[in-house]
């Protein structure tokens, strides 16, 4: 906390009543306080008129009381964190240390903070100098501190099989608990499909199943075999089969993953026609498949690897078989590795790539793209589902994974919130086909075979 009488920050808001608090009016810094040190800095990073009130821990201030929310500095050791990795990184760690707390409208913060310093990761190393000088100032130069342990450096070649083994693990095996508080008793960890204003999560969740579903055209062939790659929980499994008598094999590479999938899909009574796989798909070979769903996976795969993730695909499906691709997409893409917060604590290795060279690579691949659709505004309802059953089971959370890995998923799901209302981020199904030798596909006439 700044001072004994200050608000609460949004992490000690939230941790009691899952609600986040509004910031009170903020005082002139005095001379020699910490505010006043580090305004040149704070200038140097967001311009001279600071957007958002930064308390800092000897509760001095900078910037307007009356705005969208709060930056709280709790910590010295914040600066020293920034010192040794200037820009995003060290901001991150900060954050989920706790030496940098958040309170106001979460949303409209970020995107006032991502106005002022689009891009931090560059401004940081512009800015060495004064950090550097402020430290000296407030006496905090010391040596590095180490990071967070949620933080993750996979080791191993890229892509490689055991490192994505690794980064699948840091990701998934933090509890399936956790998992379905956030996300819900579908536990579904991909964009659902609102298909109505007043529809709940679980039913757009439905309503994103049965869509696929009907796109690969199970609907219309009872007993088709569906692979269903990185299948998470088993939802996907479990709809297909229980509601278009699909035959499926699930393949995951998160432990923790499976096990709950296996279990789900014996209470529902399909142990006769889901099988769940630890496994990683380039571990499959000579099977034979009528339809191939991979929704959330494939922001894993990276561009290196596109090829021959489609090859394999194509290899595993017959004549007349279809590959619905469901993934965040980025014009011109965008690794979320290196140095930055997803990178380092939430998808470690992952990368986003443009839908058209996705398009692209299915084609070389041997698929004829039949339908490109975008649901990027449902993915930002779906967050802030998240994030609301997040902030609802604020203690429970806690209990079960720390408040560090707590606010990771706070912060994370509230921006990735406002990169798919912004448009900056994006999601798309691309539906593919294998045309038999002589052209035909099997395909509808047109889209309303899935509406």
């Amino acid at each position: 906390m700044v001072t004994e009488t200050s608000s609460r920050s949004a992490v000690e808001t939230v941790e009691r009543d899952g609600r986040v608090g509004s910031p009170g009016p903020a005082p002139t810094p005095p001379p020699g306080s910490v505010a006043e040190t580090l305004a040149p800095l704070v200038t140097a990073l967001m311009g001279p008129s600071v957007p958002v009130r930064i308390a800092f821990w000897d509760g001095s201030s900078l910037g307007p009381g009356d705005g969208v929310g709060s930056l709280e500095v709790r910590s010295p050791d914040a600066l020293r964190r920034m010192l040794w990795s200037p820009g995003e990184l060290g901001v991150a760690r900060a954050f989920v240390a706790g030496d940098i707390a958040v309170e106001g409208d979460l949303y409209a913060l970020l995107r006032t903070l991502h106005g002022a310093a689009p891009d931090l990761r560059s401004v940081g190393w512009r800015t060495l100098p004064a950090l550097l000088a402020a430290a000296r100032r407030l006496g905090v130069v010391g040596a590095p501190l180490a990071p967070p342990p949620e933080e993750c450096r996979p080791t191993g070649r890229l892509h490689s099989p055991g490192r994505d083994a690794e980064v699948i693990s840091h990701h998934y095996d933090v509890g399936n608990d956790f998992y379905r508080l956030v996300l819900g008793d579908r536990m579904t960890y991909s964009c659902a499909r609102f298909t109505t204003a007043t529809a709940t999560l679980e039913e757009a969740q439905d309503a994103k199943h049965e869509l696929i579903c009907r796109k690969l055209g199970l609907d219309r062939a009872p007993g088709a075999r569906l692979l269903d790659v990185g299948c998470g929980w088993g939802s996907m499994a479990i709809h297909a089969a229980r509601h278009h008598g699909a035959e499926v094999v699930g393949v995951a590479l998160s432990a923790e993953q499976v096990a709950r999938a296996r279990e789900r899909v014996a209470e529902a009574g399909l142990a006769d026609r889901v099988e769940i796989r630890l496994q990683d798909y380039r571990q499959l070979r000579g099977e034979r498949f009528d339809a191939i769903s991979s929704i959330g996976m494939f922001e894993h795969v990276g561009a290196n690897s596109m090829a021959r993730y489609f090859e394999t695909l194509r290899s595993l499906l017959g004549p007349r078989g279809r590959l619905l691709n469901h993934a965040i997409s980025s014009i011109g893409g965008s690794a979320l590795g290196g140095r930055s917060f997803i990178g380092r604590y939430v998808f470690p290795d992952g990368e986003l790539l443009d839908v058209g060279e996705v398009v692209l690579a299915m084609e070389r691949a041997g698929f004829e793209v039949r339908d490109v659709e975008s649901l990027r505004e449902h993915y930002s309802r779906t967050l802030h589902a998240w994030v609301g059953n997040l902030q609802h089971h604020w203690d429970e959370a806690v209990a079960l994974v720390g408040p560090a890995r707590a606010r990771i998923w706070l912060l994370y799901m509230a921006a990735s919130a406002n990169g798919f209302d912004d448009g900056g981020l994006a999601i798309h199904q691309v539906l593919g086909v294998v045309a038999d030798v002589d052209g035909s596909s099997g395909m509808p006439p047109t889209r309303s075979g899935w509406g």
